[in-house]
């Protein structure tokens, strides 16, 4: 729902998109100078303005968050592949296969939560009928959480965007997915044993791993973030993702505790 404040100045107010394009060149160099991982998105998109239609000046910070998430989306479909922070293309989840559709986790998690709703409700988005769009989900948050710890210096001060909720969402829904899988569907199960997927999925998860864990020491930037995180923490060797990575998940335990959630609620 923060994303929105990203682009309701183009949307809303008449001569708002010429006023953000002043900022564009400052934020660019602002990307590549803090976030170089983000602005490798921007320089492969085929589209540069695809990318800068996100960007707003009256918040650059988020701006260019919004910006590097969704241009993952659209450099995924250009590629056919997800590519990683470090630069690395992994092949995506096959399509049609008929692998279990990630909406049978809806009822799992707490249907308040927008990430619910968005992701996992039947009829929101791709990712609630397919593995391959969940992953991608995963992978961008995973970019836009990277890239909103490298740009907090120009940050919008007094302004609260819960950054690391996303990641901690798609984290959880991963996690229960190979854990549905491995207890309920055994075709799902097998083809995500298969070497090209499981690849995919582990490096995925390792990527997570690292981005959130260098989330951990920023204040303010989880709401949600910690009941999801409670979820990864919780498993173990012989849950469905503890098999697929060979050991339990990295519990975050800074960005996990619930006193942050308790503390932002006040």
């Amino acid at each position: 729902m923060f994303r929105l404040s990203a682009v309701l100045a183009l949307v809303l107010l008449p001569g708002a998109a010429d006023a953000n394009e002043a900022c564009h060149p400052q934020a660019l160099r602002q990307l590549a100078r803090l976030a170089p991982a983000g602005y490798s998105i921007y320089q492969r998109l085929g589209a540069k303005q695809d990318f800068l239609r996100w960007v707003t000046c009256d918040d650059v910070q988020l701006g260019l968050t919004t910006a590097v998430h969704e241009s993952v989306h659209l450099l995924t479909e250009e590629i056919d592949a997800y590519p990683l922070i470090n630069g690395e293309k992994l092949p995506r989840a096959p399509e049609g296969l008929g692998l279990l559709a990630p909406k049978v986790l809806a009822g799992k998690f707490d249907a308040t939560s927008n990430f619910v709703t968005n992701y996992l409700k039947p009829g929101a988005a791709s990712s609630a009928d397919e593995l391959r769009y969940l992953l991608d989900e995963f992978n961008a948050y995973a970019h836009d959480l990277n890239a909103a710890v490298q740009l907090q210096p120009i940050a919008s001060p007094n302004r609260d965007v819960y950054h690391r909720d996303g990641l901690a969402a798609l984290m959880a829904f991963v996690a229960a997915y190979a854990e549905e899988a491995r207890a309920g569907s055994p075709r799902t199960w097998a083809e995500l044993q298969k070497p090209v997927l499981k690849n995919t999925v582990v490096k995925l998860w390792d990527q997570a791993e690292r981005v959130m864990a260098g989330s951990c020491n920023n204040p303010r930037f989880g709401l949600e973030a910690p009941r999801y995180l409670a979820r990864v923490c919780a498993v173990t060797i012989r849950h469905g993702l503890g098999l697929m990575l060979g050991r339990p998940p990295l519990c975050p335990k800074q960005c996990a505790l619930a006193s942050e959630a308790a503390h932002l609620a006040e």
